[in-house]
């Protein structure tokens, strides 16, 4: 049984990376964070009592559900309703969130990379973070989770609701797609 000090623990160990995963789906900050608190509300109420080895695998699944559900509402949403912003144009130049982490040196020392090489980064990580976010949806989930996640295998399919051998696919799939549409670009991993 997880004591409230484990439970705590664990949720503040996973929400940057679920608000980034749950970000990565729906595109929309503030559905992203909907989402994610609403998973964590969900994992506490119901599954708070489970062993703390079980709470990434349940935390993994709501969080596709909360996802999955979020979908649902804006589809049914979007068949009644128009929204305002709808007419308006698109501003795919903001950023709201910054994807680069501090760099270390060998000494564990922070480094400051040029200007150049920061825009450089920059540049690649938004290449990588547009190609992750034109993948399918299963293809993207499954990538997100092993490689994102650090998920293994089993913990993916069960997460996902799927055969191992099915998130091995979508994972293959997932790392050709990406892989030819930044070469394209001259980005080499």
């Amino acid at each position: 049984m997880a004591t409230e000090q484990e439970l705590s623990q664990f949720l503040k160990d996973v929400e940057k990376r679920a608000f980034k995963r749950a970000l990565y789906h729906v595109r929309d900050e503030e559905a992203a964070l909907d989402i994610v608190q609403d998973s964590m509300l969900k994992l506490a109420h119901h599954y708070g009592d489970k062993p703390p080895r079980e709470l990434p695998m349940l935390f993994q699944r709501i969080l596709s559900n909360c996802t999955l559900d979020w979908f649902r509402r804006q589809k049914t949403r979007n068949a009644v309703f128009s929204r305002m912003s709808d007419f308006e144009s698109d501003n795919d130049d903001a950023v709201d969130f910054d994807l680069l982490e501090t760099y270390a040196g060998n000494d564990h020392t922070q480094t400051m990379p040029s200007a150049e090489e920061h825009t450089q980064r920059v540049q690649t990580l938004q290449s990588i973070e547009k190609e992750v976010q034109e993948l399918p949806a299963r293809q993207r989930e499954a990538f997100l989770m092993r490689y994102w996640e650090e998920m293994d295998v089993a913990e993916t399919a069960a997460a996902m609701g799927c055969s191992e051998g099915s998130v091995k696919t979508h994972c293959f799939r997932a790392i050709q797609t990406l892989s030819k549409a930044l070469k394209a670009k001259g980005i080499e991993l």
